[in-house]
């Protein structure tokens, strides 16, 4: 052993090894400081660090078995030892040592005086910037999606009692005001998806998730669960529970309390949190669970059978609130004017007796307000009444989506749409997958032309929506708005040959068609009763038009579009007849109609245009007035599309303001504006702009953008 230490003294194998250790030190220091700043990958520094420590042994090696003669490097095995010059080789190593060792101490001063209190300065402005920027965002949000539980029970059949037991639990947890809990329609879309959960968690934006399994034997019932965080997939908390079914309540009250137990610490302050639900009947419960997942289906036969469940539930416990709740909404929803055959005065009547007696039962029963303001909405001029109850609702349980789609529809109609969108992105950060929520925030994205928020709407929630009627639809408004209609009416075929009958997509074509001036296929193909008003209109078959108008309005569905092609087709007075025998002033026709919501700002000007015809210059001065403060209110909530911008231009018209409205239709024309005829067709008001050279420039260019449209559709050119 003293002779190999000996030998690899005298062959300076410890010398190499040390100036070796200190170069390659020296040079990991350099790398990390010099290189990170560049932006340089970590995967190149982690590999030039690897280089060094590979190469030790290897020095090592070389060191030992060869040897630097004046000839150069030979085999040590081939040098004569009285020729060797290994002394002097290990003087100079010692030289490159020292020398070594004195620039790493250089470079460890540089270090500590020059380059550590500038990262030190910047590690401090890191944290404190970040500190700054949480203290801005407030509290983090404390969140948890519940997952549909697994069926675990022999029978399949059995699944909608796992789906009830989850969305109870779920329910029970948003009525904790602390704690965000993701929506059933996002957290049932993963339902039978063997996913990540760090997948699921980043997509509804959750840090928590609560999963497990049900299984059903006769009486009895286990219930596991397990709540999951999900950036580390740790497990907070598991259990099982095997209990009698008419124990059910107090089970799901039971995962529900620990599931606080275990968080309260981050979500409540510590502060202890009991849930409790009312005692029920056991089978009454089963058919109101079953009942509820009918009522999903949102279709006449699942909503009938829902409809029996629920008298069936009734009949067991009489007492039972929620079961005439779901009643009450049933009913609703069965009417001729939704998804059933019930005349709407029959439907609305029954409704209201099961809400009345839910409400009699449990007076701040959630879901019974929801389906009140329900009720409400469906009444003309119960808007506000709707609108209270609803709010109400939501502020006892904020996770009722439907209550809070059913109030973004009211706020609309009320004309609030600040509010709307408002509640409408409060949906889509809870319930990111829930279709109508989707839909509505794009129609009001759309409208304002923040076309960069929808189509990142659209594009968060592809993944999980592949060729789906409903994406494509979304995605065809954009195009829309973008004024590539061909694009669009592709994108909305696509969808009606998955889904003929999809009455969004079936209008949103009709739309198109319009754009596209292929009045002749409108008129014999729209489902959508005014847009087949405007074909048979533009292709002169205006008995056929007004005759349906007249219908639409004496139904009360829509009393627009006969307002507009009275008032637009030479028959000003009688517009003008009609609109005085049903609203004593503009305050009225308002109040029923907002101009922002159920309304529209075109029938103001379309009235205005009326008035002036006939020489009222003072009711003229009014709806002129009227029109104003609506196009005003639109411009202060953003409305910014080809549409509000055409309407400005019809009433600088009107108003004198010729250049204005110039100025205002060109805009129009920029944003995409497509009416499929010319602009005088549709709006009378615009026939003193006819001969003016800068008009006439401005519907050429209308014509150039629709005709490129048809062209790449295959479509002849027009105008």
């Amino acid at each position: 052993m003293p002779r190999l230490f000996e030998e690899l003294k005298r062959r300076n194998v410890f010398k190499v090894g040390t100036a070796y250790a200190v170069l390659a030190w020296l040079i990991a220091q350099v790398t990390d400081v010099f290189l990170e700043p560049f932006g340089v990958p970590d995967w190149v520094i982690k590999t030039i660090l690897l280089v060094l420590i590979a190469g030790f042994p290897l020095a090592l090696f070389f060191a030992w078995a060869f040897e630097l003669t004046p000839e150069g490097i030979k085999k040590e095995k081939d040098v004569d030892r009285s020729q060797s010059i290994t002394r002097e080789t290990g003087q100079k190593l010692n030289l490159a040592i020292i020398f070594i060792l004195i620039v790493a101490l250089g470079y460890f001063v540089y270090d500590k005086f020059a380059l550590a209190p500038q990262r030190d300065a910047d590690l401090v402005r890191t944290t404190e910037s970040a500190q700054a920027e949480e203290l801005a965002a407030g509290p983090r949000e404390k969140s948890i999606a519940v997952l549909p539980f697994v069926n675990m029970s022999d029978d399949a059949g059995n699944e909608y009692f796992s789906d009830g037991i989850s969305e109870e639990i779920l329910n029970s947890l948003a009525k904790v005001k602390e704690l965000k809990v993701a929506g059933r329609t996002s957290s049932f879309a993963f339902k039978g998806h063997n996913q990540d959960l760090r997948q699921i968690g980043e997509a509804l934006g959750v840090e928590n998730i609560l999963e497990g399994s049900v299984r059903k034997a006769g009486a009895k019932v286990r219930i596991t669960a397990q709540l999951i965080q999900v950036d580390d997939g740790f497990h907070l908390w598991s259990d099982t529970y095997d209990r009698e079914l008419d124990d059910v309540f107090a089970i799901q009250d039971e995962i529900a309390t620990a599931i606080l137990i275990q968080l309260k610490a981050h979500l409540l302050d510590g502060a202890q949190v009991v849930i409790a639900s009312p005692v029920v009947d056991s089978d009454a419960y089963d058919k109101y669970l079953l009942a509820r997942q009918r009522i999903y289906d949102r279709s006449r036969p699942a909503l009938e059978a829902a409809a029996d469940l629920l008298d069936q539930a009734i009949a067991i416990d009489p007492d039972f609130a929620p079961a005439y709740a779901q009643r009450g909404i049933t009913a609703l929803l069965l009417s001729d004017r939704n998804y059933g055959v019930l005349p709407e005065e029959q439907s609305q009547t029954q409704a209201k007796l099961y809400l009345d007696q839910a409400l009699r039962l449990d007076p701040q029963l959630p879901e019974a307000l929801a389906g009140l303001g329900l009720y409400y909405q469906n009444i003309p001029g119960r808007t506000a009444e709707a609108i209270e109850t609803l709010e109400k609702a939501l502020a006892i349980n904020p996770n009722l989506i439907n209550a809070s789609l059913w109030l973004q529809i009211a706020y609309g109609s009320a004309g609030r749409s600040a509010d709307a969108i408002q509640l409408l992105e409060q949906m889509n950060q809870r319930d990111p997958l829930f279709r109508p929520g989707i839909a509505n925030l794009n129609g009001y994205y759309l409208a304002r032309r923040e076309l960069d928020k929808a189509q990142a709407m659209v594009d968060k929630v592809r993944p999980f929506m592949p060729n789906d009627p409903f994406l494509l639809r979304m995605e065809a408004g954009i195009q829309y708005a973008k004024g590539n209609a061909a694009k669009a009416l592709v994108l909305n075929e696509q969808a009606l040959e998955i889904q003929p009958d999809n009455g969004p997509n079936i209008g949103m074509l009709g739309f198109g068609l319009i754009q596209t001036g292929q009045f002749e296929r409108l008129a014999e193909e729209a489902l959508i009763p005014w847009q087949r008003v405007v074909a048979l209109w533009v292709l002169g078959r205006t008995e056929e038009a007004t005759l349906m108008a007249w219908e639409l309005a004496n139904s009360g569905e829509d009393v627009t579009t006969l307002i507009s092609l009275l008032a637009n087709s030479g028959r000003q007075e009688e517009a003008i007849r009609f609109f005085e025998e049903r609203w004593d002033s503009l305050d009225a026709f308002e109040e029923e109609y907002p101009p922002l919501g159920d309304g529209d700002i075109s029938s103001l000007l379309d009235l205005a245009f009326a008035y002036s015809s006939v020489g009222n210059a003072e009711q003229f001065d009014e709806a002129m007035t009227h029109a104003r403060s609506a196009l005003d209110a639109a411009r202060e909530l953003g409305l910014n599309n080809p549409f509000n911008t055409f309407s400005e231009a019809v009433y600088f018209t009107m108003a004198g303001e010729r250049a204005q409205a110039l100025v205002l239709l060109s805009d129009a024309v920029d944003q995409g504006l497509l009416p499929g005829t010319k602009f005088s067709q549709g709006w009378n008001a615009l026939k003193v702009l006819e001969g003016d050279p800068e008009y006439q420039a401005i519907e050429t260019r209308m014509f150039e953008h629709m005709n490129a449209e048809r062209a790449e559709l295959g479509l002849e050119p027009v105008g």
